[in-house]
């Protein structure tokens, strides 16, 4: 969220193999019948890309970019944002919008670029943030504590208790975060990442167990996405992941 108000398994089964001497042997049984039957848990794979526009369609300022973009690993992590200023505007005044938040968090936060990897509006369009290419790992500046390994998606708007969340926006959430995440990751399930700030909510070192798609809030003391996005983020996993399956 921007300052004020634009503040912003598999298991692991290890087969040990064990030498006995002189052990009598025994022949070998069969598998039970309905172990035979049995299939492997089927691993949830990506998602295709959804379609985004570029930096270059909402003409964003590559002159005010301080710094070329910094790579991280592989996408763990989907932290879910509001950008926090009115929710009622009209969709068509979006790359304004998406230029203002590029400079407040430039010229105002003093950021090499804007923060959040992806921006998406009320109508359902995805939109780049971060420049460094949409299908590579680049660490944003969304997520204190936890900018690697993830990416930050923001919702243009302000999603606080009583509003709405259209339906679209939820749909478009859900696409980011089936195509970013690592392949087999699970977007209803938890994952282990390590802050890297104190001014997180888990001291610098500390393991966090956090849901693979998380609210900034869950990771930094904020009210963002909103009470009303926050409680939309069920939805939201579920929606990622039946993306994922439905490949």
């Amino acid at each position: 969220m921007w300052p004020h108000r634009l503040a912003l398994g598999a298991a692991v089964l290890p087969l040990t193999l064990l030498a006995l001497r002189d052990a009598p042997v025994r022949p070998v049984l069969p598998a039970p019948a309905a172990a035979a039957h049995e299939r492997p848990r089927p691993v949830p794979r990506g998602a295709p890309q959804p379609a985004v526009v570029s930096r270059a369609a909402w003409r964003a300022d590559e002159r005010m970019v301080r710094e070329p973009a910094d790579y991280t690993g592989a996408v763990r992590a989907v932290f879910i944002h509001h950008t926090g200023e009115s929710s009622d505007y009209d969709c068509a005044d979006v790359p304004r919008m998406l230029r203002a938040v590029e400079e407040a968090h430039i010229k105002g936060n003093g950021w090499d670029d804007i923060g959040y990897n992806f921006l998406v509006d009320r109508c359902g369009t995805i939109y780049e943030g971060r420049a460094g290419g949409i299908r590579r790992s680049v660490r944003g500046a969304h997520t204190t504590g936890f900018n690697a390994d993830s990416v930050g998606i923001a919702v243009l708007g302000d999603y606080g208790r009583g509003a709405t969340v259209p339906p679209v926006l939820l749909r478009a959430l859900a696409k980011v975060a089936a195509w970013k995440l690592v392949p087999g990751a699970d977007p209803r399930g938890t994952v282990r990442l390590v802050s890297t700030s104190d001014a997180s909510r888990f001291p610098k070192g500390t393991v966090a167990v956090l849901h693979a798609v998380s609210g900034h809030r869950d990771a930094y003391r904020t009210n963002c996405p909103g009470e009303a996005l926050y409680a939309e983020l069920p939805a939201i996993r579920a929606a990622a992941a039946a993306l994922r399956k439905a490949r």
